[in-house]
């Protein structure tokens, strides 16, 4: 029935992935669709809102997309003011990738921010155009960062295709934004949280990032998780 997939197949295996250095986030016409590849050392973050589900089961349909337009849009606008290019979204989920030097610091910012906005200015908005805020169930988020290698290429067909990041680092990051917390809301690795800048590892002396209880193996390489629950106004 589909007499071109086992050619396709077979001319991806047979084919080398022309690898090339990446020393910015690709764009899709960066990336050649047929057997080409970006190799960049990058930050990935991952945003996702909590409890879609429940949103969407509890409030109106129009009420539910505001919720859901205001985490990502805002999101959207607070990745890329501090240099991160957004890549992938996944319903209320949203993709950033950090190049260059302070990636991780800029990362982090992102993530303190975007909490921020979810825990003062979406409950405060949902307060001031909705007579009965009670009935929202309590705005919740994760956002996981991790900070590595990754080679980039283009998935799918001619006219049908979006570029895929293939590593540990944006693997670990989606997993790390699936975490949730009462009290953390922000999860990276070792990896990011040793890169980091003094301001970012602590508040008035005290350490902003505390071991989390999550854990994964990754390839049979174990990564240790640290979580925060700390904001950033802008």
């Amino acid at each position: 029935m589909y007499p071109s997939v086992e050619t396709s197949i077979d001319k991806i295996f047979a084919g080398d992935i022309a690898v090339t250095k990446g020393l910015k986030v690709p764009e899709t016409d960066d990336v050649p669709l047929e057997n080409g590849g970006k190799l960049i050392d990058a930050t990935y973050l991952y945003a996702d809102l909590a409890g879609s589900g429940r949103i969407a089961n509890s409030l109106t349909k129009e009420a539910a997309a505001k919720v859901i337009k205001s985490y990502v849009n805002t999101s959207t606008r607070i990745l890329r003011h501090n240099g991160g290019e957004i890549r992938s979204f996944d319903g209320d989920r949203v993709m950033a990738i950090f190049m260059g030097l302070d990636k991780e610091d800029r990362a982090v910012r992102a993530a303190m921010s975007i909490n921020w906005a979810v825990e003062k200015v979406i409950p405060e908005a949902i307060k001031k155009h909705y007579t009965d805020p009670e009935v929202f169930p309590p705005i919740a988020h994760g956002v996981g960062i991790d900070s590595g290698e990754a080679l980039i290429i283009r998935g799918g067909i001619r006219n049908n295709n979006d570029l895929i990041s293939i590593g540990a680092a944006p693997n670990v990051a989606a997993k790390l934004s699936d975490i949730r917390s009462p009290s953390k809301a922000l999860f990276i690795t070792d990896t990011v949280k040793e890169a980091l800048s003094e301001e970012f590892l602590a508040f008035e002396g005290q350490s902003i990032w505390s071991v989390a209880d999550w854990n994964y193996d990754v390839g049979g390489n174990h990564v240790r998780v640290w979580g925060s629950g700390a904001w950033w106004s802008v």
